[in-house]
């Protein structure tokens, strides 16, 4: 699971403007990133253009999926992950990226220019969520659920495997009893024979 861009776009003009971006393109090599920089920062304009205001929607693309929530402010967020990273959690992301966007920077901060703001928040989510068990509560719940139903399992086994090894103690005690009753009797027989003076 990966997350290579979390964008914040002012989208209600054409084109789409990128006002603040974190990129995490740590598995590209060196002579390729500067390519996948400039396609990323593309196509999430392009999709920020195509996403309707109140609107989310996910955009599959080769090996990636863009993660799209487009604000009534004027504004989208983009995130762009591969397959495996899950939807709920980039969507969860987006909305708590853009809510404190907004409240850090009012619309008029953005709505009459296009400027580059910084907004360092970014960089730390990129890293933050990279895992997104550990990020979001209920992948994390869900997690510690799983983690409990193994130990569950492996317990019951356990009591399960002690209840047949008590079943068969049990079974070796009665015969241990039955054979020592054998015994006493067959003993009386043996010393009735006899007489003692």
């Amino acid at each position: 699971m990966k997350l290579y861009y979390i964008g914040v776009l002012k989208n209600s003009e054409r084109p789409a403007h990128e006002l603040c971006s974190a990129k995490d393109l740590s598995s590209f090599s060196r002579f390729v990133r500067s390519n996948v920089d400039e396609v990323l920062t593309a196509f999430s304009k392009m999709i920020a253009e195509r996403t309707n205001p109140g609107k989310r929607q996910d955009v599959e693309q080769q090996s990636y999926i863009v993660h799209a929530y487009a604000r009534t402010e004027g504004v989208a967020g983009i995130i762009v992950s591969d397959f495996e990273y899950p939807a709920m959690v980039a969507h969860q992301l987006l909305s708590k990226v853009l809510d404190e966007f907004l409240t850090k920077f009012p619309v008029a901060t953005f709505e009459t220019s296009s400027p580059k703001l910084t907004f360092p928040e970014l960089n730390e989510y990129i890293t933050k969520y990279q895992d997104p068990q550990q990020a979001d509560s209920i992948m994390k719940i869900q997690r510690e659920l799983d983690e409990t139903k193994i130990v569950l399992h492996k317990t019951i086994e356990s009591v399960l495997e002690r209840g047949e090894k008590i079943d068969t103690l049990m079974d070796k005690s009665e015969n241990l009893s039955a054979q020592s009753k054998m015994f006493v009797k067959q003993a009386k027989k043996t010393n009735s024979c006899c007489v003692l003076m």
